[in-house]
């Protein structure tokens, strides 16, 4: 919404006592915007704090889901939460490298357990994997647009998956015949025009 100088104008013009009203009223109405005003000015914790804690928040989640593997609907629907988390942290704190290393965090936390995924009916953990797959090709992508100062401690996370995934006979599979190269699996392997394969990939119908 565009906002004239006349509607501005009048903003300015409320008394300090009004304009407090406006922004806890808005503040209630927009938790997101509350919560990252909260970060910025009086947040005692910074973001690589935050990013830890949502390392751990990840890890503890993901060992009481462990005994929910078999029940596929609702493992999926609870990873898609805490998925949720991350982008809420990415919001609030904006922390691009954050973006990309908690969500290959996430990946390799969920393969720790290859060994009960690999005893799985590739019909039941399909949705699971091509998630997975999803959340790797956005990393790569976004991986590009990061400082290469970051790249040395992502291409740990992205080594790890690519074992992780090796010892996956249906995630690998699933991998190669959505056009996913295992050779990406490095920051200076990513193809410089990631963005541009991923669109022809889900134009031809792959990634879906």
């Amino acid at each position: 919404m565009e906002y004239s100088k006349e509607f501005k104008a009048a903003i300015s013009n409320f008394s300090s006592v009004e304009k407090d009203r406006l922004i806890f009223r808005l503040l209630k109405k927009d938790k997101l915007l509350s919560k990252k005003l909260y970060f910025e000015l009086i947040d005692p914790e910074n973001t690589d704090q935050k990013r830890t804690q949502m390392e751990e928040n990840i890890r503890e989640k993901l060992m009481f889901l462990n005994k929910y593997l078999s029940n596929h609907k609702y493992y999926l629907m609870h990873i898609r939460k805490i998925s949720s988390e991350i982008t809420e942290h990415v919001k609030v704190t904006t922390d691009k490298y954050g973006e990309v290393s908690l969500n290959l965090f996430l990946v390799n936390e969920i393969l720790e357990n290859n060994d009960q995924l690999n005893n799985q009916r590739f019909d039941n953990v399909y949705k699971l994997y091509l998630y997975l797959i999803n959340k790797i090709i956005k990393s790569f992508i976004l991986t590009k647009k990061l400082d290469v100062d970051y790249w040395m401690e992502i291409d740990e996370c992205l080594k790890e998956a690519r074992h992780k995934i090796a010892d996956n006979h249906y995630l690998k599979k699933l991998c190669e015949n959505n056009g996913v190269n295992l050779n990406w699996f490095a920051t200076e392997k990513i193809p410089a025009n990631i963005d541009q394969i991923v669109k022809e990939l889900k134009t031809q119908g792959f990634l879906r």
